[in-house]
């Protein structure tokens, strides 16, 4: 049985990969708003799978949405192969439905709001890749309107 509050709002475990951070959030569809939690170490891409499992324990998400890092023309690059293998591993191993979404530029300006803040640039919540992957989250959200 879903944790969702109603047939069209989901919860959503957003996930901004990188070969040494994945940046991870957590959001709603209701408000189409999210919030960034600490990010996973992940070596060469691969996370511990035992910090994502309690993430999944703790939130409870309906579905996973992960980036991908599309180069600027729209074309895959190895960032968004290994982005789309790091998703088909979340669903294999959790079962819960994966969505990717374009996520060009997002680290970047996920970068400049964190600075701006004087936020963290490595580690913590309010870390570059929490944001960035609440900035992903937010974007395919509104996309889905």
């Amino acid at each position: 049985m879903s944790k969702s509050t109603s047939a069209d709002t989901l919860r959503v475990l957003t996930f901004d990969f990188g070969l040494k951070r994945i940046g991870v959030a957590v959001g709603q569809t209701l408000t189409s708003t999210a919030q960034p939690l600490a990010p996973i170490k992940a070596n060469d891409g691969i996370p511990g799978w035992q910090d994502i499992e309690r993430l999944v324990n703790e939130w409870q998400p309906d579905a996973f949405l992960v980036g991908l890092p599309l180069n600027m023309d729209g074309s895959e690059s190895d960032m968004s192969l290994r982005a789309k293998k790091f998703g088909n591993r979340l669903h294999g191993r959790l079962h819960k439905p994966i969505h990717f979404y374009d996520e060009r530029l997002s680290s970047f300006e996920a970068k400049g709001l964190v600075i701006s803040q004087g936020g963290d640039r490595d580690f913590g919540r309010n870390s570059v890749d929490g944001v960035a992957a609440t900035l992903i989250f937010e974007s395919w959200a509104s996309a889905r309107h």
